[in-house]
């Protein structure tokens, strides 16, 4: 019994591919970015729509086998010989139980690396500007300046930031540290609360000039969609990279709801696939009675795409409404069985 035929599966991933692709045509000429790049970066950007579409391709895969069985009366027939809904119930879950284990290994460390590959290429095709990285915050090089961001709290707005400036021969002229910025326009930003030493003479003089500022300008190539694309998503993140982080924000007195919801929604992503094969069965048992196949296959996908949505919705309202991320993570899956 194929509980997962490939057609379902891989049209999804191919639509989402599609979609990305589409997004991407937009972006093609900046820089070196063509069309091979493009292809790339979408074809490293799926596994983590594998993640995604896993838990509704096997609700289709399983309305599809069970409907069929149905229909030709084979299930009729295994029933007469003993099996029991509760025993198929059991078949599906055992299965599913693989399917999640798979699927956990699978977003855990395949697509994470394959997301931040992916940003890497889009990033180095795309700009001048190389970035990384490590665990004291971002790292840009912009021509002759290094810039450290060690947080990026939107897309238009930084904390912490340092700025160290170097002449052609590569000598230290500037440092400017700033609590923040935010993003004017233009390829401009205004630092807050900066300071900036100046080194007369270049730093082996050993004289420098320092002067603070509440408010300066800062001409960079560092832009929001740079940062979008720098960035590293929650949804995009392992479970053990976003238990870290979070650890990391408590430590700060930051708030790290956004993180809890990305983390537990990983959690129960993959007993989402148990639920969606269970769930399948009653109505495709049913399928003889409402319209066949076609019409539970049908159904499958308006409930697959409804407990998508509603999980994304549930995520957002958590993070507005500092709700109990734990228990709207479970919420979906609570409301289905």
């Amino acid at each position: 019994m194929r509980l997962l035929p490939h057609f379902y599966f891989f049209a999804l991933l191919a639509l989402f591919a599609l979609f990305d692709l589409i997004r991407e045509l937009g972006e093609l000429g900046k820089g070196n970015y063509g069309l091979t790049s493009a292809l790339l970066y979408v074809t490293l950007s799926q596994p983590a729509h594998v993640v995604v579409i896993f838990p509704v391709a096997a609700l289709l895969g399983t309305l599809y086998a069970v409907s069929r069985l149905s229909t030709l009366s084979e299930l009729t027939v295994m029933r007469a010989s003993g099996l029991s809904l509760s025993k198929l119930a059991l078949l599906a879950a055992f299965i599913g139980v693989i399917f999640s284990v798979i699927i956990f290994a699978f977003g855990e460390f395949i697509a994470p690396a394959a997301e931040t590959l992916a940003k890497k290429t889009r990033l180095a095709a795309t700009t001048n500007v190389v970035a990384s990285k490590f665990r004291s915050g971002f790292w840009v090089k912009d021509e002759r300046a290094f810039i450290n961001i060690q947080n990026v709290t939107s897309d238009t707005e930084l904390v912490n930031l340092r700025i160290f400036e170097f002449d052609k021969a590569f000598r230290l002229q500037s440092i400017r540290v700033a609590a923040s910025a935010k993003y004017a326009s233009n390829n401009r930003w205004t630092l807050r609360d900066a300071e900036v030493t100046t080194f007369e003479g270049g730093s082996q003089t050993g004289r420098a000039r320092i002067v603070k500022h509440a408010s300066i300008d800062w001409a960079t190539a560092i832009t929001p969609d740079l940062l979008s694309v720098l960035k590293v998503k929650p949804e995009e993140m392992s479970i053990a990279n976003l238990s870290a982080f979070i650890d990391h924000l408590r430590d700060n007195k930051q708030n790290s709801t956004r993180y809890e919801v990305a983390l537990w929604s990983k959690v129960f992503q993959p007993i989402g696939v148990i639920v969606m094969m269970l769930l399948a069965i009653p109505f495709a048992i049913q399928s003889n009675r409402t319209g066949g196949v076609g019409a539970m296959l049908v159904l499958g996908t308006m409930v697959g795409i409804g407990a998508y949505f509603l999980n994304q919705l549930l995520g957002h309202l958590t993070v507005l409404n500092n709700w109990s991320p734990i228990i709207v993570a479970a919420a979906p899956l609570l409301v289905f069985l």
